[in-house]
């Protein structure tokens, strides 16, 4: 997987359950937290959705990997099987 695919992946899900967030509007680099109005339960159902459209288990100990797009796809990336 590349960071490009990765990306894709992100926002495709992302907009399946924040569907009112426009990805043009994100920067990749900062805290999502801090840009979207994503409540907890958004924010797990986004982690559920990236592991079942991936198949790339998200341990818990790494969720904080997923605060940002770019370092959501920089997991994805490194964890993807080759």
């Amino acid at each position: 997987m590349t960071t490009e695919q990765a990306k894709a992946i992100i926002l495709e899900v992302l907009s399946d359950i924040a569907p009112e967030v426009d990805s043009s509007q994100i920067d990749d680099s900062v805290d999502l937290t801090d840009q979207l109005d994503l409540d907890s339960m958004d924010y797990l159902n986004w982690m559920l959705a990236i592991n079942k459209s991936t198949g790339i288990e998200i341990p818990q100990r790494d969720i904080s990997k997923f605060l940002t797009i770019d370092g959501a796809a920089e997991y994805l990336v490194s964890h993807s099987p080759a």
